[in-house]
């Protein structure tokens, strides 16, 4: 570690380096954008969705799926006070796997002072139980299907094609809404929901921040490191697996789609994610040129739970960006000199906390074990001495808002095999 120094401005990444691709290179996959970026046909929702106080419902027109219609059902809802005159700022809130339109997510960012929509991209209705949604019986779209398939159908009927155009349509609807200011509205994204938005965050150029939670690229490569591809209970390299794996890596998988998204994103995970991890994760903030903070939390359960959607880093980024809000900290610089581990940061708030999260295993990310030492806390500096058996490390900073900002994390040779 002797005299490594490593300047990790994240502003300043070399993203054709992470990516091994030219920066100018063409996306693998095209929309009809003129069509997605115009606010589509409305209708009522279904009798069977349930209704729920201070949340409206409605469907709107997808894209075509095999040639038929398709409309896709949402929640939607503004914060009281929102006027033509008074317009707020906007947040479109993208699923995870399993999941459907949460009215309580929307209430969540309408009490916040944000209209909110919840889009199911899956062809379901919030009828039913988790991972089992009864189908929109007005048109569903295609339902997820994992890599499977991206083998059997033209790429304008994969469910990926359409998960994406659906979430830029729901933004294009909420831009047409009274009372909604169209130039401040971001996304958030909840584990596959992440993995969506952040193809969208390539592609739609109109958002104004992303946060996605777990959700990541890179995560069709790399499965000695404990990734969980999606749907995948088969080994990658078996027969019939390693073709779909590696067409949905050419066509789908967001490392393709996050060189070109320079919105400010807060990357938000748990050390431990059993889907998505460190790896991956670091390779797509490196791929991404607005990637402005980092927050990973040790052993942060994976779901749309308090953490998932509660966390208030995502409240507080959101507001920085749109509303005048004070910022996150912003990790400037970090490396290691002679053993001691430093990161050098700026900070509207006051840094009340600052620690050392190491582990000295390895193997698959989501067994490791980690421990955590204090760290020493300077004027825009934060220095520790890893452990000599550490094999990663990284610094979480806590402010007196009790929001967490991470540097990035650091692989260590082992000092004595």
């Amino acid at each position: 570690m002797n005299g490594i120094r490593r300047g990790l401005s994240l502003l300043a990444i070399v993203v054709a380096s992470a990516l091994g691709l030219d920066a100018g290179e063409s996306l693998p996959v095209a929309w009809d954008m003129e069509k997605l970026l115009r606010a589509p046909a409305t209708f009522p929702a279904p009798e069977a969705a349930p209704r729920v106080e201070g949340v409206e419902a409605l469907c709107f027109e997808g894209l075509p799926f095999k040639g038929r219609p398709t409309r896709i059902f949402a929640y939607y809802g503004m914060p009281e006070g929102a006027t033509p005159d008074k317009p707020v700022p906007g947040i479109v809130l993208v699923h995870g796997a399993g999941g459907t339109a949460f009215a309580n997510w929307v209430k969540r960012w309408t009490q916040r002072g944000y209209a909110a929509i919840a889009f199911d991209h899956d062809g379901g209705i919030p009828v039913g139980k988790y991972s089992a949604w009864e189908r929109n019986p007005d048109g569903s779209g295609p339902k997820r299907s994992g890599f499977n398939d991206v083998v059997t159908r033209e790429v304008p009927d994969h469910y990926m094609y359409h998960a994406v155009a659906d979430t830029i349509l729901a933004h294009s609807l909420l831009r047409s809404m009274p009372g909604v200011d169209p130039d401040r509205i971001g996304m958030t994204g909840i584990s596959l929901g992440g993995v969506v938005g952040s193809v969208v965050a390539g592609v739609d150029p109109r958002f104004k921040f992303f946060v996605p939670v777990y959700g990541c690229g890179f995560i069709s490569e790399n499965e000695d490191d404990g990734s969980r591809f999606i749907d995948s209970k088969k080994a990658w390299s078996e027969p019939g697996v390693a073709h779909r794996v590696a067409t949905w890596n050419r066509l789908w998988d967001p490392k393709h789609y996050l060189p070109s998204a320079r919105l400010p994103i807060l990357w938000l995970n748990g050390t431990n994610d059993f889907a998505f991890t460190m790896s991956a994760w670091q390779r797509s903030y490196r791929a991404a040129p607005g990637t402005l903070a980092l927050s990973l939390k040790v052993r942060m359960p994976h779901g749309h739970n308090e953490a998932g959607e509660g966390s208030a880093e995502i409240f507080a980024f959101a507001d920085s960006v749109v509303r005048g809000g004070e910022a996150l900290a912003r990790i400037v610089a970090q490396g290691v000199d002679e053993g001691v581990a430093w990161a050098d940061f700026v900070s509207p708030r006051p840094i009340r906390k600052a620690e050392l999260h190491f582990t000295r295993a390895g193997g698959r990310w989501q067994d490791r074990q980690w421990e955590t030492i204090e760290a020493e806390l300077g004027d825009g500096r934060v220095r520790a001495t890893p452990p000599d058996d550490a094999l990663v490390f990284y610094f979480n900073l806590t402010d007196d808002r009790g929001l967490i900002v991470s540097t990035q994390h650091v692989e260590l040779s082992p000092k004595h095999p």
